[in-house]
């Protein structure tokens, strides 16, 4: 499923949570939830990445039980309705991705890149399921009260190597593996930045990278917005700066806007 050096997909961000920090409560029920999927899908969608988690600065941890009873209803409904649209599961736990693979999900994206639940390679393996390994430093109660790094690009590639590494260990194929350099997880506006200007270095380790930059804190401190949904122009230009650098993936909340940024960047790309 996953491709590199193709042209970009867009991964659209569906929270079934009342906390997250940009669309926290909006898509709480079923009826709700399902026509954010039909706007996503009539703007060019290619991925539904469905969490029952926030996971921003601050939040708590959720049981599994209850991800499994925010989640279960609308996967299965997505993939009776769009059949042939992938849909990755946003969790750490490996009872919530199971239930969810189970319910129609085929990606699995892993925040936490497996350390958060050991079962969870041995899952993806098993289901011989595509897996997206995350970096993060700390958990997300804690990330960002004060992360440090040396050299955050070689600390965060280095440590994307190890889990890749494990995670072929536990059986995964390396096709079957995509990265995400984890931006604004357990990092500083300046270490956004460094990420987003290197991001070649990721693509360079030869599998699919993911880039999740949409609408985060660090691009409203540069732009002086303080609401994330002001922030669409400013995760669009990530995301061209990203086709240019070789991403393949962008998680998204804003569709539409994305979709034309790739589109464009792409072509730009193909002219090189």
């Amino acid at each position: 499923m996953f491709q590199a050096h193709t042209s970009p997909k867009l991964m659209g961000i569906l929270n079934l949570t009342p906390d997250s920090f940009s669309d926290g409560g909006l898509y709480t029920d079923l009826a709700s939830a399902m026509r954010q999927v039909e706007t996503m899908v009539a703007e060019g969608v290619d991925i539904v990445d469905v969490g029952g988690e926030s996971t921003r600065p601050g939040s708590d941890p959720v049981a599994a039980d209850e991800q499994i009873r925010r989640v279960l209803p609308i996967i299965k409904a997505v993939h009776a309705d769009f059949p042939t649209l992938p849909i990755s599961i946003d969790t750490t736990r490996w009872q919530v991705a199971d239930a969810a693979l189970r319910a129609g999900a085929a990606i699995i994206n892993d925040i936490s890149a497996g350390l958060d639940d050991p079962d969870m390679f041995a899952l993806a393996a098993a289901n011989n399921c595509p897996i997206i390994l995350m970096h993060k430093q700390g958990t997300p109660k804690t990330m960002q009260d004060a992360p440090d790094y040396s050299d955050v690009v070689s600390e965060v590639i280095a440590h994307l190597r190890q889990r890749i590494d494990a995670a072929i260990v536990a059986g995964i194929k390396p096709e079957q593996i995509a990265i995400d350099p984890g931006i604004g997880f357990g990092k500083r506006k300046q270490d956004n930045i460094d990420l987003l200007a290197n991001l070649r270095q990721f693509v360079e380790l030869g599998y699919p990278v993911l880039l999740g930059a949409s609408r985060k804190r660090f691009m409203g401190s540069i732009c002086n917005v303080s609401e994330a949904h002001e922030l669409v122009t400013a995760t669009a230009v990530t995301t061209a700066l990203g086709v240019m650098s070789g991403v393949t993936m962008f998680r998204v909340h804003d569709v539409k806007a994305n979709r034309q940024a790739a589109d464009i960047a792409w072509a730009i790309k193909q002219a090189q």
